[in-house]
């Protein structure tokens, strides 16, 4: 019997943010979760981010923001999956987000986003409930 492949998360600093401590924090949630999870690290580009999520075939990627940059950069993620043919690799956003930018990121295709505050099992289970192994 074939086993099911574990969800597969990147977590990844677009931009020139260079707070990190919630992108670690939630990483380690997803790993203790039981996901495999892959850690950017600080300052990467949409198209650092994009390259190293097909090359790491995830499943999701999980971007982080606390700059104020997230309504260019999360859609531009978006953007780049969408024009290497990887839409099915899912977007959700965490940091401080203003409500109405979570909905204008909503609707170009940022599946969820988390504020500041959101206990660590509600994300976890977000992922498990829509995020399957592509």
């Amino acid at each position: 019997m074939k086993q099911k492949r574990r969800v597969r998360v990147m977590v990844a600093k677009p931009g020139l943010d260079g707070h990190d401590r919630g992108a670690r924090i939630i990483a380690r949630a997803y790993r203790d979760a039981g996901f495999e999870v892959v850690y950017t690290g600080l300052h990467q580009t949409p198209e650092e981010i994009v390259e190293a999520a097909i090359q790491e075939d995830v499943d999701m990627i999980g971007l982080s923001s606390l700059a104020g940059a997230h309504r260019y950069l999360f859609p531009a993620v978006v953007q780049l999956l969408h024009e290497r043919g990887a839409d099915d690799i899912v977007v959700c956003g965490g940091g401080i987000i203003p409500e109405d930018d979570i909905k204008r990121l909503k609707a170009i295709g940022v599946r969820e986003v988390f504020t500041p505050g959101t206990p660590l099992d509600q994300i976890v289970r977000w992922v498990e409930q829509n995020v399957t192994p592509r």
